[in-house]
């Protein structure tokens, strides 16, 4: 009883120890421009808060009002829960650090269902207070889930779904909850419905007196939401998909998009240094049961999408990306369960010294796991650890700063009409308030069904980026004609012969220059002063 209570205060320890750290961590992605300390999610995340934004005052889900119904989000309800938050009077400089807040609160609770897991899986309270820490301090789910991703309720979501599917394992149960759940979750994120027919499959192949309630509740509540999901999409957007999934998925050969995923997979890999990558797949060895095989799965499975899927378009900041990282857990759990393992074979192989090996393998695992997490923070260079240790700030803090000065920039020479193209989808359209123009195409029909630009092949595979391989600037530029170009993306020169024939370059003084349309009516002329 003392020791259980022992081990409950390190485990509350170990939270509060890490909300301080995601503390630290939200604040030092903030950052002042004119005096004013601005919050600023990452960019994608952005990208949802306008979409909030417009439905919380009334607009619908769009992405501008009074423009064009496209869906260019992938996080349906967490579109939703965003525009809770733009219901109150919250300042737009300070809103964003609710949502981090809320990504830490959900990756609190994941810490709870990730102690759940280990104990029902092991018993062992020290492994369990191990994959906690692993957990609670990997960079890449905290720079995911702290800078306003649904990584982080996601990531929850796939803890507890596991734990109620490891004890209807070990009590050989049925729980609709589980499914209603996971059911939920694809409202999230729509791909969450891999890991949902992962545990499904398995549930219904390991538990063969529960396969009739597995598999028709099971199928049967997939069926609702996606169909439920999809007739709105229909309803509300005249499509059955989302338009980023003609964006990433379509206009280019699926042989290249799948062999992206897998070469960026080998770099996480590599990163990672490729034995420990392989250590958690050694407990089948020890322990060749259906509780360590689902994990395995469901880790895999998203190992799977992520190949299939193309990778994501931020794989050059190392560790697990978005799709990842929501079932690193898992494999922290795999991995600290089979270094235990072996420290157990090597005390049964020094009977005659049991208590003293016990202390010094304890330690040493201790040891082994503390070494394996600055590995696995280890993304880059020395930089990634510097912020991993709170000495650097977070990624993509600078790109923010710099969307926000841009915005302010816009702000002050443009009327409320005026339109503006962008590269940058989120902070700048949020902030300038501005009408905008996605020149990547997330947020535009005609784009997002394009071919990519230009030509792709095996041997440039490293320059491939989902989401960002189409632009047309004789559309973008030629027809809609932006009364302001702040961005411009890939190949500028096709952009040039607009920008010469209808744009001069200014801006206010001693502000960053854009391209102003020649004649336009919702630019503050008198504000601008124009390049020599």
């Amino acid at each position: 009883m003392k020791t259980l209570k022992k081990i409950n205060i390190a485990f509350l320890l170990i939270i509060l120890v890490y909300a301080i750290y995601a503390g630290i961590y939200i604040y030092q992605t903030s950052f002042i421009v004119s005096g004013e300390r601005y919050f600023v999610l990452f960019d994608d995340a952005m990208i949802s808060m306008r979409y909030a934004r417009n439905l919380a005052h009334g607009y619908g889900l769009v992405w501008n009002p009074a423009g064009a119904r496209v869906e260019g989000y992938t996080n349906p309800l967490w579109v939703v829960f965003m525009a809770i938050f733009h219901l109150f009077p919250f300042s737009a400089t300070k809103i964003s650090v609710l949502i981090q807040i809320s990504g830490a609160v959900f990756l609190i609770a994941n810490l709870y269902f990730v102690k759940k897991i280990v104990e029902s899986l092991t018993g062992s309270q020290l492994i369990s207070l191990l994959v906690v820490i692993l957990t609670a301090f990997y960079n890449p789910l905290n720079n995911w889930g702290l800078q306003g991703m649904e990584v982080s309720v996601l990531t929850l979501v796939v803890s507890a779904a596991l734990w109620v599917g490891l004890e209807n394992l070990r009590k050989r149960d049925f729980s609709p909850w589980l499914f209603v759940l996971l059911g939920v979750s694809t409202l999230i994120r729509i791909d969450m419905a891999v890991p949902y027919l992962v545990i499904l499959l398995f549930l219904s192949l390991a538990l063969p007196e529960r396969r009739r309630q597995n598999l028709l509740w099971g199928f049967g509540l997939l069926f609702i939401f996606i169909l439920g999901q999809s007739l709105f999409r229909l309803w509300y957007y005249g499509d059955i998909l989302p338009n980023t999934y003609y964006l990433k998925m379509t206009g280019y050969p699926s042989t290249l998009r799948i062999a992206h995923g897998f070469y960026v997979l080998v770099q996480f890999i590599l990163q990672m240094n490729w034995l420990l990558f392989l250590f958690p797949f050694i407990a089948l060895v020890f322990r060749r049961d259906r509780f360590i095989l689902l994990l395995l799965l469901v880790f895999l499975g998203q190992l799977a999408y992520s190949v299939y899927v193309g990778g994501d378009a931020w794989e050059q900041k190392g560790g697990s990306n978005r799709y990842i990282s929501i079932v690193m857990p898992l494999y922290f759990t795999l991995f600290v369960f089979t270094a235990d393992r072996f420290r157990e074979t090597l005390v049964n192989k020094l009977k005659d010294f049991t208590n003293l090996a016990a202390l010094f393998t304890n330690l040493g695992l201790v040891l082994f796991v503390g070494a394996s997490m600055i590995n696995f923070n280890y993304l880059v260079n020395i930089r990634s650890l510097e912020r991993w240790a709170l000495l650097r700030q977070p990624l993509f803090i600078e790109g923010n700063k710099e969307y926000i000065q841009i915005a302010l920039a816009v702000d002050k020479i443009t009327a409320p009409q005026a339109s503006v193209a962008v590269v940058s989808a989120g902070a700048i359209p949020y902030f300038s308030d501005r009408f905008a123009i996605d020149l990547l195409g997330k947020n535009d029909v005609k784009i997002a069904h394009e071919k990519v630009h230009g030509k792709l092949s095996l041997a440039g595979i490293s320059d491939f980026r989902p989401g960002h391989l189409k632009w047309d600037y004789d559309y973008s530029l030629g027809e809609l004609k932006p009364d302001v170009v702040v961005q411009l993306w890939g190949n500028t020169d096709e952009a040039q012969p607009y920008l010469d024939r209808y744009y001069l370059v200014g801006g206010a003084p001693d502000d960053l220059p854009f391209s102003l349309r020649v004649g336009s009516d919702n630019i503050l002329w008198e504000r601008v002063q124009l390049a020599p």
